[in-house]
């Protein structure tokens, strides 16, 4: 069961950076920093990422991701990694905003309105782009990789619902 545990501590930090960027937007300073990703510019007569995607919160994440990172290597918990905990928090982080970014792209390019759920794409980006920007430094095993999905697609869903419920969010999903 530790092992298990360990795995999903270990990702931790991409998940707290997916959710990052919405505490971002409510912090007096950061908040006011509203520089798009994508700067305005369009593909195809579309908005490449939309206005949801700022500068702040891929900053904020991403730091947020490493912060994480460190509070979790403080457990002594049974890593899988042995790179400085900082760090692969920041990939983490940074991987999974990347996720969510690319997958903004593809909503943004099929017309889905900002905020709608595409499902399951909008549960499991952030798990591919944390997994992706992270591979190349750790080695994982494939049950590490399976326990992530489905541990955070289910959390993700969780979240989602309780944010609903909470007035936070209004869709379920």
């Amino acid at each position: 069961m530790n092992d298990y545990i360990a795995a999903m501590l270990f990702f931790l930090p991409a998940g707290v950076a997916n959710m990052s960027p919405v505490l971002a937007n409510k912090l007096p300073i950061i908040k006011d920093w509203n520089t798009p990703i994508d700067f305005g510019k369009k593909w195809h007569g579309k908005r490449i990422l939309g206005d949801n995607k700022r500068v702040r919160g891929i900053i904020f994440g991403t730091l947020m991701g490493g912060l994480t990172s460190l509070i979790v290597s403080k457990l002594n918990v049974n890593t899988v990694v042995t790179l400085e905990p900082f760090w692969v928090g920041c990939l983490l982080g940074f991987g999974a905003l990347l996720g969510d970014a690319v997958e903004s792209f593809f909503k943004r390019q099929r017309d889905i309105v900002p905020g709608q759920s595409w499902f399951p794409f909008d549960q499991t980006d952030y798990i591919f782009g944390g997994l992706i920007l992270i591979l190349p430094f750790v080695e994982l095993p494939l049950w590490v990789i399976i326990t992530i999905f489905v541990i955070y697609f289910g959390l993700h869903l969780v979240v989602s619902y309780l944010a609903y419920l909470l007035n936070l969010k209004d869709k379920p999903i």
